[in-house]
């Protein structure tokens, strides 16, 4: 799924760079903010909820998109916390490049 996503926001002129896991994403040589983030719920030992927690205990995190295959995901809990939206798979992704675009600063609109 990840790198299907990558080269569909690639192809959409988006640098995008994924993970594996939560845990890896905060493993990262970090090399500046993400403009956006998209976190799928259930990532393994650490979900995306708890990622975007930590996130906002060490400052203010990214916009964050919230995906899940999931019909038992809250909405509203994946809407809180600075998340700007969330999506259910199976979704367009011409839908998830709309949501992304506003949060981008260096991508052609």
């Amino acid at each position: 799924m990840r790198i299907a996503l990558a080269r569909v926001l690639r192809g959409n002129g988006i640098s995008a760079e994924t993970f594996g896991s939560a845990e890896e994403f905060l493993l990262r040589a970090v090399t500046g903010q993400p403009e956006c983030l998209v976190l799928d719920v259930h990532l393994g030992e650490m979900n995306g909820f708890e990622l975007r927690d930590r996130l906002a205990s060490d400052g203010t995190p990214p916009p964050i998109i919230f995906i899940t295959g999931h019909d038992d995901t809250p909405a509203e809990r994946a809407r809180s916390g600075g998340s700007c939206a969330f999506l259910r798979k199976p979704f367009d992704t011409n839908d998830l490049v709309a949501l992304l675009r506003p949060h981008l600063h260096s991508t052609p609109k």
